[in-house]
């Protein structure tokens, strides 16, 4: 679930924004693309991987045995080729960590324990229910996972939600994004799974190419008003792996030098969605809607923290008008932005 919560700022539109050539930091590109998964696989495993998840049903007087049903299959990934979506259109974000109650009586209230995973980044809570949250509630939420980046709470129920429930809980946070290519919950396309199918070997692909599956990115920012609040919760997860990182983007602006900080604010970047249309269609996949880009300036001011932080990853391309001098421009004059292990680790959470 990923609605959008960003206010309309000045941004380039498509039309005004020069070509771009496929090159380094398509990670996300490459990886892309499914369009199927074995359903038969899922459900029984297989000799290197065991089924998901199964719950039994409580029919009475029936062979409990054929009444057992995939675990959460209401969020199974389907890729409808007729499913086809008009261009977004710009909406007015409202910033409800701006209302918020910056002591946190009801986010952070009696018996509720906060840990921060490290001093600039993450912060894990326990001892709440996300989904019982008044409208006071989620406006502290908002502004917390402004300031903390990173927000991580454990046994949530959201998974036990019904879809329309959870969409309605997030619709509090700003206008839900539809993905172009990715696969979702059939008559739900607001959801964006992470899904890997039981058969699935895209990443052996991806590796023929690359070292590692490691690679920076914020996802869609090729729109012209990029997500601002996602969360991101666990459905089924395999036993080891993973590996998510996060980085706080305006540490890593205060971290640069005001000479530098001074000569990236006026310049700008493409944001570009053709190539993981492109990268869809040849695979046999699908596109929702039509790709964009966008020109987003190279730093960006926070609407509740007022914080300025670096919007930019390695699958930006540098508009050819625009000028920068780095000594972090490489092939393809992509930015790369060196982490801080320090400022960094390992989640699965709901990130700002």
């Amino acid at each position: 679930m990923a609605p959008i919560a960003t206010p309309i700022l000045p941004s380039t539109a498509q039309s005004d924004v020069v070509p771009v050539k496929k090159g380094a930091g398509d990670y996300k590109e490459q990886a892309g693309g499914a369009k199927e998964f074995n359903r038969n696989l899922e459900e029984i495993g297989s000799a290197t991987q065991p089924a998901a998840k199964v719950v039994i049903s409580d029919a009475v007087g029936e062979d409990r045995e054929l009444n057992d049903v995939l675990q959460y299959q209401n969020y199974l990934p389907t890729w409808n080729p007729d499913e086809k979506y008009e261009p977004l259109q710009p909406f007015t974000h409202v910033e409800h960590g701006l209302e918020a109650d910056k002591s946190f009586p009801e986010l952070l209230g009696s018996g509720v324990k906060a840990e921060d995973i490290t001093p600039l980044l993450g912060t894990e809570i326990s001892g709440i229910q996300l989904s019982q949250l008044s409208d006071a509630g989620k406006a502290q939420l908002a502004l917390l996972a402004a300031q903390r980046k990173v927000l991580v709470f454990r046994d949530q129920d959201f998974a036990d939600l019904s879809i329309p429930d959870a969409l309605k809980y997030g619709e509090y946070f700003g206008r839900h994004h539809i993905h172009p290519t990715s696969g979702a919950p059939k008559n739900h396309p607001e959801i964006h799974l992470v899904h890997r199918g039981i058969d699935d070997r895209s990443h052996e692909l991806l590796l023929e190419s690359r070292l590692s599956t490691v690679a920076w990115h914020s996802d869609v920012t090729y729109e012209k008003q990029p997500p601002g609040t996602t969360f991101l919760y666990i459905l089924n997860k395999p036993e080891t792996g993973g590996d998510t990182l996060f980085v706080n983007q305006a540490e890593a602006y205060r971290r640069l030098s005001p000479g530098f900080r001074e000569r990236l604010h006026g310049l700008k970047a493409v944001h570009s969605g053709y190539e993981q249309a492109a990268s869809a269609l040849s695979k046999g996949s699908i596109v929702r809607r039509d790709p964009v880009s966008s020109i987003h300036p190279l730093v960006r001011t926070h609407p509740t923290t007022g914080e300025k932080a670096l919007f930019v990853n390695p699958q930006c391309k540098f508009a050819r008008s625009f000028y920068i001098w780095t000594p972090w421009v490489v092939d393809d004059r992509t930015l790369q932005l060196p982490a801080t292990s320090s400022d960094t680790r390992r989640r699965r959470a709901m990130r700002y």
